[in-house]
């Protein structure tokens, strides 16, 4: 039986504190899915396309890694998909609290998934896509903050989504 894990989010952008996470995961699972959440709360900066590509074109090399996108609670989909492990990363302690209430919920709804909190190199733990997407609006540069192969793909799709 494979050891698949889900590492869910919405990486708008996808960041170097993500990749780092994949990267240090990844050697405990046979199979690992970046799924996308599609949470219709939330405004993206950048298209589910978009996103999809962007993490495929990081990860091209890894046929260990999936991108998929699912809707609803992370823990179903963990169940449809028959993965046993959730994997979040943690930068401050913050994220630490809410990611453990969310396991201990999720624990309760399915004790057979398990959560995984990996945490952030202290240089990544400042980097969210939040705080990206931030810099990009505001004209800043964010090469030091995502991938390098993707930097021209996100600045033109956020050119494109503001009509610059």
């Amino acid at each position: 039986m494979s050891k698949i894990a889900i590492l869910p989010g919405s990486f708008d952008p996808i960041t170097n504190g993500h990749v780092d996470i994949v990267e240090r995961a990844l050697p405990l699972f046979d199979e690992l899915v970046i799924a996308i959440g599609i949470n219709t709360q939330k405004k993206y900066l950048s298209s589910l396309k978009d996103r999809i590509k962007w993490i495929q074109t990081v990860f091209k090399d890894e046929p260990k890694i999936k991108v998929e996108r699912y809707n609803g609670l992370t823990i179903n989909y963990c169940k449809e998909r028959g993965a046993d492990y959730i994997v979040r990363g943690i930068r401050t302690a913050l994220d630490f609290e809410y990611e453990k209430t969310i396991a201990l919920l999720n624990k309760t709804m399915e004790p057979s998934i398990e959560s995984i909190l990996v945490l952030s190199k202290a240089e990544l733990s400042s980097v969210s896509s939040t705080i990206v997407r931030e810099i990009i609006i505001g004209g800043g540069d964010v090469k030091k903050f995502i991938p390098h192969e993707i930097v021209d793909s996100v600045m033109e799709s956020f050119n494109k989504s503001t009509g610059t």
